[in-house]
Parts: structure tokens; C-alpha cells; sequence
């Protein structure tokens, strides 16, 4: 089986596991997540857009001065809304990019571990985004209901396995903020 062959296997088998567990955890949501203080969003702003995302949280195993250490590289994921249609994606940047073709970058302000199964729900500001469309008017990015998408075991990742990635799979819900008119 080919190197290609194999990756496209395991991205089909992440969209399909992702999309379980997308419906599953969708089903469950019917109220807010009480949103911990240190990743709130403050006065003069206001959410515009959610965004359920399905996808992977990539990993490198890369050579340190401490031995070989899984390195966070990227986001892959798609973007839904709670209908199932279409919004965008979300890539390295960290970067989203709505259908319209506008596009939000963002840095990280802050994070809590809410679940120590899954990667932390973070506060992000905007940083570079489009003058129009859809994510043009974005001020702040939260990352709520995070499932999944932990680094990998430290154990699997040796000498032998330096430069290997890992693509773990993940969804996540993102609100996206404007100022407030």
C-alpha cells in the first residue's frame, strides 16, 4: 500500500470517527458551557458565529536537546454549522477560513484544561483577518467543548520514529466574537 494510499485511509477513518463523535456530542449540547473565567470574553463584544469543528490536531515526533518530544505542528479541520452545512475550515496560523473565502488569523491569550482527556479550551484574539465576509468582523475566538486531540504517548515517539506525524483526531465547538455596534 502506498504512502498516499495509507494517508487517505486514515483521514477517511478520522472523518468518519470525528462524525460519530460530532453527532454524539452535538445531541448532547442544548445549553451554553459555563465558559471559565480566565478564557471570557469581555465587555464590548458579542459572539456572531459558532463553528463545530471535525478534524486532527497533527503531532511531529522531533529530535530535541532532551531526546526525541511530540511537537504540535497544526489544526486540519472542517467547519460546520449546527445544521451540518458547509462554514469554512481551520488550518495552521492558527488561520479559519470561511466559504466566502474570508479569513481570520489569531494568537493564543489563554486556556483552561476542562477535560484531561482532550486539549484545553482557549481564548484566542484576532491578529490579521479579511476587511470582508464573514469572519471580518472577528475580534476574539473562543475553543469550547473539546474532545480529543492530546498529543500522543511520549513512548511512541523514540530515535527510530523522529520526523513520523501523528494526526489525532479531534472536534471542538468555535465562537467567534465581534465588537459590540
Amino acid at each position: 500500500m502506498s504512502r498516499s494510499t495509507a494517508r487517505c485511509g486514515v483521514a477517511l477513518a478520522c472523518a468518519f470517527a470525528g462524525l460519530a463523535l460530532f453527532s454524539t456530542v452535538a445531541s448532547a449540547r442544548s445549553a451554553e458551557p459555563a465558559v471559565p473565567a480566565k478564557i471570557q470574553v469581555g465587555a464590548g463584544h458579542t459572539p456572531f458565529l459558532l463553528a463545530h469543528a471535525i478534524g486532527v490536531q497533527i503531532y511531529a515526533c522531533s529530535a530535541t536537546p532532551d531526546g526525541p518530544k511530540w511537537q504540535f505542528v497544526a489544526p486540519r479541520a472542517v467547519l460546520y454549522d449546527d445544521h451540518f452545512q458547509f462554514l469554512g475550515t481551520h488550518y495552521a496560523g492558527p488561520t479559519w477560513q470561511a466559504k466566502d473565502g474570508s479569513t481570520v488569523q489569531a494568537s493564543r491569550v489563554d486556556g483552561v484544561t476542562v477535560d484531561p482527556s482532550a486539549i484545553p479550551w482557549l481564548l484566542l484574539k484576532a491578529t490579521t483577518k479579511s476587511p470582508e465576509g464573514l469572519l471580518a468582523p472577528t475580534t476574539y475566538i473562543q475553543r469550547l467543548n473539546t474532545r480529543g486531540g492530546l498529543e500522543p504517548a511520549a513512548a511512541a515517539c523514540s530515535a527510530a520514529a523522529v520526523g513520523n506525524e501523528r494526526h489525532v483526531p479531534y472536534t471542538a465547538d468555535y465562537r467567534f466574537w465581534k465588537e459590540t455596534a
